[in-house]
């Protein structure tokens, strides 16, 4: 599985069993929700950061305001201002970008409770339960719910019997290739 792009094939396609797909189908909430904690840590970290930066360019501010006393004062003062207000414009973006990380946290800690739901309402129909057709259903429709391209790929990783390791590994490849193509400079909220 070096290739980085979608696993082709099907491994073992005379060895299917339900208790292999319930596997893979929880290897795939550990996926998520190893990548949800790590990205949620981030996102915390940058609004931390934000905001205390943010409160400390406004105390400046503040200071400045006060220390006035002079009209020649007044031309460094707006060069300072100006310089301060756009440090705050630069705050303000990457406290709006993880604000908008937490709604994808949010998103996919319900891809994975759904998941489950699903998983478990196959594993207790005793009728349908090793039936490949009825685990490929669950799997379809858990596969159309992802909003991310790199989550559809990890997906597919996972059903064709890769590790854990392997399909973080290549989400964390799509997904960074993701962010580099956005060009970062709109700013959308939820």
């Amino acid at each position: 599985m070096s290739d980085q792009g979608t696993p082709q094939g099907d491994p073992q396609p005379n060895n299917w069993s339900h208790i292999s797909e319930t596997v893979n189908m929880l290897y795939l909430a550990v996926c998520q929700i190893e990548t949800t904690m790590s990205e949620a840590n981030t996102s915390v970290d940058t609004l931390t950061s934000s905001f205390t930066h943010l409160a400390s360019h406004t105390r400046d501010v503040a200071s400045h305001v006060q220390n006035l006393t002079d009209t020649q004062e007044l031309g460094e003062f707006k060069q300072e201002v100006t310089q301060t207000a756009d440090e705050i414009q630069v705050n303000i973006s990457k406290a709006i970008e993880a604000f908008q990380f937490y709604d994808r946290v949010c998103q996919r800690v319900d891809h994975v409770a759904r998941s489950l739901e699903k998983v478990s309402i196959l594993l207790e129909d005793k009728s349908h339960v090793t039936e490949k057709d009825s685990w490929k259903s669950v799997q379809e429709q858990i596969k159309a719910s992802y909003t991310m391209e790199a989550e559809r790929i990890m997906f597919e990783y996972l059903m064709r019997g890769a590790s854990v390791k392997e399909a973080l590994d290549v989400y964390n490849h799509h997904f960074a290739h993701a962010l580099e193509d956005s060009d970062g400079d709109e700013v959308e909220l939820f």
